[in-house]
């Protein structure tokens, strides 16, 4: 990949995504920019909790931040949410690789038992 990610890139992009808040500010934004104020309207904590929310997504490229006159617009980043889905992606491919292979393993032991049994 021409952009790779870091492993605190990687980590930034994880932990970011690990809250439901910030997976569902992260949501809203994808469907249209949201000013913070229009954010914080649609959760039962502070406006500065939301702020705090936004910052660790837009540290973690997840989210764009723009000053539009007294308000800040955030914009989410369809490229980098792409990316985190790359790395699911990846990660999937290990895992089902590795299942594979302990179901190749077993099946070899089923197949070495079931011909010791038939002698």
């Amino acid at each position: 990949m021409a952009d790779a990610l870091t492993d605190d890139d990687v980590d930034r992009l994880f932990h970011a995504l690990a809250d439901a808040t910030r997976r569902d500010i992260l949501s809203r934004t994808m469907r249209a920019d949201q000013s913070i104020t229009a954010l914080s309207r649609g959760y039962d904590m502070s406006f500065a909790a939301v702020q705090k929310h936004v910052t660790v997504l837009a540290d973690a490229g997840l989210v764009s931040k723009e000053r539009r006159g007294r308000e800040r617009l955030v914009r989410a980043v369809p490229a980098r949410v792409r990316r985190a889905r790359e790395l699911l992606s990846r990660y999937e491919s290990l895992w089902r690789e590795r299942a594979a292979g302990i179901e190749a393993i077993l099946a070899a032991d089923d197949s070495v038992r079931g011909t010791a049994r038939s002698t």
